[in-house]
């Protein structure tokens, strides 16, 4: 998921119709080089990066981009039904995924992520976040590591530094309250109820995260119970923003009413659109652990897919592009466009505040696990994300909220 702007379903479906008489043409082809239509959930500027691409393999992009994602996940569906489904197409891992492929619906990789493993262009940890039954599908537009971006300008307004640990981040809120500035951005509602839940889950006891997301734990265990009161804490100390609120977090930002904003490193663009500058204006830090026993810091990790679909006419020519989007060269253009970490360790990030939470990131301190929105089956999430939002909105006891999820996760696992 990445910053979603508003659209009417009806509008953006009626663009779709428009799109996918042009998906693709009469019958398949085996050409690599060309046009690709490119149906996309993103805000990125994909016209942009196509002059990369049709410079250096002669593939021009066309894409279109859909802000509601009822909308865009409506159209992808619609298009497998017929012989025009996109020759490239954004999607997510995990249980979204798995839905596809067990349709038959995707185009398989494997060759491509046995080639890019062999050359040392992508990690074998990301691999596995492609792989159903053995097999690869889809390849990744990027690898985004959660970070927390802080304000510059007000933390050193405020004499602060950035922290090293929890007990001195919660200072750090204390300091920010006192300020006048709220410490952390959160949000209500899909997609962004999980975000707090998740930090404070994985950072407490990373394996009770897991097992949540398997199915080997309740999200009635009192040790759940016991985080989702830490929550209840924060908040009733101020510590965040109003989840409701419409303003985006890059706006709060940019007139410094939030502090801290915990997202994937893709948010760098983001705040560049609202002219917040790397270094200068937003630097970030790794979110510690809640838990100071905990052996290892953990590091949410999410990957934008791109999916090449099975029946696509255009199926050679969107594989040729998967290929050469996980190269060095396409990787480094991509960090320099969007000014994010690539996930190609023979690309260069294009700023240093990446550059220096790449090297960090590196030490064995660290364990990467997969964001919630894609660890979470797609019936607990959305329970999930519901639940979460009348907390946030409604705070108070947890234990209604998390029976409400517990209540479709038992359902969930005693169906498989």
């Amino acid at each position: 998921m990445r910053s979603l702007r508003t659209i009417s379903s009806v509008a953006a479906l009626a663009v779709a119709g428009v799109v996918l008489a042009g998906c693709a043409g009469s019958g398949p082809s085996d050409a690599t080089t060309g046009d690709l239509t490119f149906i996309n959930d993103k805000t990125w500027d994909f016209k942009k990066f196509s002059k990369v691409s049709e410079e250096d393999i002669d593939v021009k992009l066309v894409p279109t981009s859909y802000a509601d994602q009822e909308a865009f996940q409506a159209f992808v569906k619609q298009s497998f039904r017929t012989n025009k489904s996109p020759g490239l197409f954004t999607w997510h891992t995990g249980g979204q995924l798995e839905e596809l492929v067990a349709e038959d619906l995707v185009a398989e990789t494997t060759d491509i992520w046995t080639e890019a493993i062999e050359n040392g262009d992508v990690a074998e940890s990301v691999r596995d976040l492609y792989t159903i039954d053995g097999k690869q599908y889809c390849t990744p537009i990027s690898v985004d590591d959660w970070v927390m971006y802080y304000d510059k300008r007000t933390f050193s307004d405020l004499g602060l530094e950035p922290p090293t640990n929890w007990d001195e981040l919660m200072d750090v809120a204390d300091a920010l309250v006192d300020g006048g500035v709220a410490p952390f951005w959160n949000s209500s509602g899909n997609p962004w109820a999980f975000v707090w839940f998740q930090i404070l889950t994985a950072g407490t006891d990373l394996e009770l995260y897991h097992d949540l997301t398997t199915g080997e734990a309740s999200f009635t265990d009192p040790r759940v119970v016991d985080i989702m009161n830490t929550w209840l804490d924060m908040k009733k100390k101020g510590y965040f923003t109003d989840p409701g609120s419409k303003v985006a977090a890059e706006t709060q930002m940019k007139d410094q009413q939030v502090a801290m904003i915990p997202f994937g490193t893709w948010y760098a663009s983001t705040l560049d659109t609202v002219g917040l500058k790397s270094g200068e204006d937003w630097g970030v830090f790794p979110i510690p652990n809640v838990n100071p026993e905990q052996a290892v810091t953990p590091v949410a990790i999410e990957t934008a897919p791109a999916c090449v679909a099975e029946t696509s006419n255009q199926k050679a020519l969107g594989l040729e592009y998967s290929k050469w989007w996980m190269s060095t060269e396409a990787q480094t253009a991509w960090s320099e466009q969007q000014g994010n970490l690539p996930y190609n360790p023979h690309a260069e990030a294009s700023t240093e505040e990446f550059k220096a939470i790449g090297e960090e990131f590196a030490k064995p301190d660290y364990e990467f696990y997969l964001r919630y929105y894609e660890a979470a089956p797609a019936p607990i999430l959305t329970a999930s994300l519901d639940q979460f939002t009348g907390f946030m909105t409604n705070p108070g006891d947890p234990t209604p909220y998390l029976e409400g999820i517990e209540k479709v996760a038992a359902e969930h696992w005693a169906g498989d």
